[in-house]
């Protein structure tokens, strides 16, 4: 049932659009703060996720005043050199859990992506900026580091290096502009354009969509010849789907089709 309820929890809430699109809104006031009670709610909510087939896209929203402001500095404050790494496996598990995820992952953006917010964004595979929307790589102004890996592969080096060494802030049509965001919406629009975008995704066929992801994911860890292969046997696989031939059959009798992830 459309915009049915599927999961609660204090830090993020889970609701369906449709059939096929999830929508998480991350929910910890008033900033968003990559809290661990977040951290492990978002991990909760995608193990749930993944177990079910008929999501095809998830949307991760905010109901506060930013996207997410980074991760919590008073938890930072608190550790120890013996429990940093254990701080830095959790976060990351998150970001991984988010690029590897089944399905893409659309992020709505309003508000500021600050330091660990940014890298958040980045973990998504596709970004949605309100006009109210900033982006912070707040590393270098706290004496941390982030973001150096996954910045430059999507924007490029040096517009990459112009965001984590200044570590200033910059607004959505500058971020649109670098390819950091692909679109930019009104805040009253943003969501309605996030789950546009997420209903034409999953209105394509599963199975193709999900190992696009994946492969993409991949390609620029390969060579050319290895592409060449990995494309090659991908393509033979989908060729081989229900799902193709439903398409096929749909395109030449003028009807939309019906998928089955088969």
């Amino acid at each position: 049932m459309d915009d049915s309820t599927v999961d609660t929890n204090p830090a993020a809430t889970v609701h369906m659009h449709g059939q096929h699109v999830a929508v998480i809104t991350m929910r910890t006031p008033p900033a968003n703060v990559l809290t661990a009670r977040l951290r492990r709610a978002l991990l909760d909510v995608f193990d749930d996720l993944e177990k079910d087939l008929d999501v095809r896209v998830v949307v991760i929203a905010s109901d506060q005043k930013h996207f997410t402001a980074g991760g919590d500095l008073s938890e930072d404050q608190s550790l120890t050199d013996n429990e940093i790494r254990g701080y830095i496996d959790e976060g990351s598990a998150v970001l991984d859990r988010i690029d590897g995820f089944r399905v893409p992952v659309i992020a709505a953006i309003n508000g500021g992506a600050i330091g660990g917010g940014l890298e958040f964004a980045l973990a998504c595979d596709l970004r949605i900026a309100s006009t109210d929307a900033f982006f912070v790589a707040a590393g270098v102004n706290v004496g941390l580091i982030v973001s150096f890996w996954r910045l430059p592969r999507l924007i490029g080096l040096a517009p990459a290096k112009e965001i984590l060494l200044t570590g200033d802030r910059y607004s959505a049509q500058q971020a649109l502009r670098w390819g950091l965001v692909s679109e930019v919406h009104e805040p009253d629009e943003l969501m309605e354009a996030a789950l546009a975008k997420a209903d034409r995704i999953a209105s394509r066929a599963p199975l193709s969509v999900e190992l696009t992801k994946q492969s993409a994911n991949e390609a620029l860890d390969l060579s050319g010849e290895q592409g060449n292969e990995l494309q090659v046997e991908r393509f033979i696989r989908m060729f081989r789907t229900h799902d193709h031939k439903e398409a096929l059959d749909a395109f030449f009798n003028r009807r939309d089709a019906r998928f089955e992830r088969r």
